[in-house]
């Protein structure tokens, strides 16, 4: 996995949603980049800030289903 690999599927990577191949690649890559890794972090902590500070409203199934087929076209 190259930086670039990285930036498009690091959301699927701090969700849990990508493959065993794939996130074992990320953790390889992140493993021996401190670039990534420290961007990993950053992406971790801005998503503890958004969940401390955000109320969640649910969404609409129909807008779930078309965000994850949209969002693992991108990452194909």
């Amino acid at each position: 996995m190259l930086c670039h690999d990285v930036k498009r599927v690091v959301y699927f990577f701090l969700d849990g949603t990508l493959d065993e191949r794939r996130n074992d690649d990320f953790k390889h890559h992140i493993d021996a980049c401190a670039d990534c890794e420290a961007r990993i972090i950053v992406h971790r902590r801005i998503r503890v800030f958004l969940r401390k500070r955000l109320t969640p409203l649910p969404a609409p199934d129909h807008l779930k289903q078309r965000l994850v087929r949209t969002l693992r076209a991108v990452a194909e």
